[in-house]
């Protein structure tokens, strides 16, 4: 059977991709801070070198095939460059980037030949609305470190990148909200989980970024 860890995974989306992953036979593990996901339920603070050794040494597993590096603080941490604390900017890179290397260093020795990482950072890694500078700079982070470890952990592991735009479970949008996406509609939880899917099959993708929000990028926006 195939493993696969995913950090977050009591998240919105983190739930979803252990959902997907579970239907395809997959044993998962969610490394979160909350026990309330789906799969193996493993405490871990991604920020936090000793809990991240303590959480796979709690998990135990003596292989494993796949890496969904997708947790980490969100809008808590958003806020105008003046009024933003060490802390804050701290913890949005602990959370992720510096995440992401520890998960990654850890989960190495453990995947197998075809094995897979998956960052999965944010359409705000390509473009911004300025408060969101220290979770752009933590998810622009994570794109080039998985251009980099494709390259040195090739052709054992493959590493790509997931960057979802908006994302939600919510019903109640504006028409608004879905009319401006080309593709007519915000994304879900379902549209980040079926690109798991794909990259970590996909044999000959490698250091790559899949952009998966609705087309919204491609977007030319101009004042009227």
């Amino acid at each position: 059977m195939k493993r696969a860890i995913v950090t977050g995974g009591s998240g919105l989306i983190g739930r979803e991709i252990c959902a997907h992953l579970l239907r395809d036979g997959w044993e998962v593990a969610s490394f979160d801070l909350k026990k309330d996901g789906l799969g193996v339920q493993i405490y871990c603070d991604l920020s936090n070198e000793e809990s991240v050794k303590e959480a796979f040494n709690e998990l135990n597993w003596d292989h494993l095939d796949l890496l969904v590096n997708n947790g980490g603080l969100v809008f808590e941490t958003f806020s105008q460059l003046g009024e933003a604390t060490l802390d804050q900017w701290n913890s949005t890179i602990g959370s992720h980037l510096t995440g992401a290397f520890m998960m990654s260093r850890a989960a190495q020795p453990l995947l197998r030949d075809g094995g897979s990482i998956i960052m999965m950072a944010s359409t705000r890694a390509l473009m911004s609305e300025g408060i969101d500078f220290s979770y752009a700079a933590a998810k622009g982070g994570m794109l080039a470190l998985a251009q980099a470890l494709a390259v040195q952990l090739g052709p054992k592991i493959r590493i790509n990148t997931i960057a979802p735009g908006w994302i939600t479970g919510e019903t109640d949008l504006r028409n608004v909200d879905n009319a401006q996406h080309p593709v007519g509609r915000v994304g879900r939880p379902a549209d980040i989980a079926e690109a798991v899917i794909y990259l970590a099959s996909a044999g000959f993708v490698t250091g790559e970024t899949l952009v998966v929000d609705g087309g919204m990028t491609k977007k030319m926006i101009y004042a009227e």
